[in-house]
């Protein structure tokens, strides 16, 4: 494995948490989905080789609304994706171009710091609790993943949504070979252990053990289903924590976005067997529930805070104010004052005031 030769003068990761909060915009799949870029349900990252100019458009809004991390898109971009896509050929061409937009949009920041652009290696899918085999296979995806990133400059690395406890292991076993800043963060599903029988608890504290850097949760789960763990995860571990979840209203009886049913009125269901991913709308969280995460979250002492999928600059931009920062995009926070109904400006008319209620 290579090893990190960078000498940027930059403060490092941990040099940031260290002195207070760092926000990481995650949830590139659904926003770029969103966006009109990617097929949704296939989510592999094609949008680095076809539209570049719309991936360093979504970073560059994550980093107008505070995001002091700019993650490489290459979440689903392993080599076991794009065999099943039919494209393992572009598989380096991809990483590489994810990479190298993501230093470009890092070294080019609002402020005066540049930002950390990171590495990115996520669940592989074939990890196989009775076969070694796929173990050996998962970790070369790894390897090569985390090779490239090392090559275009990362100043850190992000392993994330793992749900199998021993590929979180070998993911952070493969970034710590590089000397990175490393950043290991589960995914548990519905039945609230990781899938090998691991608890999640148990999962954290092993890979602080391991060596992570900063160790924690993403994805899966909504703010109502993480938070419960992350407290626990934030008193039993010494390192920083990571919290991420998704933006929906995930539940005890459906903690993660999966099965999410939506019991508010739709009139024309999905064609396939849940809302996810293309229908749970109804069930997004509001900005307001995003800051509560985050700023409860911050308050126990947890200075990596994000969001995952369901993520848009606005909600970044939530999460940084909830935090304490003032970003570029807090210029642009709502100001009710000047509405034409609900304003209290002097100008607002009194007839308009009048009929708020009848509107």
């Amino acid at each position: 494995m290579k090893k990190n030769k960078s000498k940027s003068k930059n403060r490092s990761l941990l040099e940031r948490l260290d002195s207070g909060p760092v926000v990481c915009a995650e949830g590139f799949l659904f926003e770029i989905e969103r966006r009109g870029y990617m097929a949704s349900g296939e989510f592999v990252p094609m949008v680095s080789l076809e539209h570049p100019e719309a991936l360093e458009n979504l970073h560059r809004d994550f980093q107008h609304a505070g995001s002091d991390i700019v993650q490489a898109f290459t979440y689903n971009g392993h080599r076991e994706k794009m065999r099943v896509i039919g494209k393992e050929k572009l598989l380096e061409p991809l990483n590489r171009a994810a990479l190298k937009i993501a230093k470009k949009v890092a070294n080019s920041p609002i402020g005066k710091e540049s930002n950390l652009m990171a590495g990115n290696i996520s669940n592989s899918n074939i990890w196989d609790v009775k076969d070694p085999k796929t173990h050996l296979e998962v970790e070369k995806m790894f390897s090569e993943m985390v090779g490239w990133a090392v090559d275009e400059g990362a100043d850190m690395l992000i392993g994330e949504t793992f749900y199998y406890a021993e590929e979180a292991y070998t993911a952070l076993k493969v970034m710590k070979k590089t000397g990175l800043p490393s950043v290991i963060t589960i995914a548990p599903m519905g039945e609230n252990i990781m899938r090998d029988g691991v608890s999640i608890v148990d999962t954290c504290k092993e890979l602080e053990q391991r060596g992570g850097d900063v160790v924690g949760m993403n994805c899966f789960r909504g703010p109502a289903t993480m938070m419960p763990y992350i407290k626990e995860v934030r008193k039993i571990l010494k390192c920083h924590v990571a919290a991420l979840p998704i933006t929906f209203r995930t539940t005890k009886e459906h903690p993660t976005f999966f099965n999410l049913p939506d019991n508010n009125g739709c009139t024309c269901p999905t064609p396939h067997k849940t809302p996810f991913p293309t229908a749970l709308d109804p069930m997004q969280c509001n900005r307001y529930e995003i800051g509560k995460f985050a700023k409860e979250a911050y308050d126990l002492g947890i200075n990596y805070i994000g969001v995952c999928c369901g993520a848009s600059p606005m909600l970044i931009r939530e999460v940084a104010e909830a935090v304490g920062l003032k970003v570029p995009a807090s210029k642009y926070r709502e100001n009710m004052s000047s509405h034409f109904l609900f304003g209290t400006h002097k100008r607002i008319a009194k007839h308009q005031k009048d009929y708020v209620d009848k509107a």
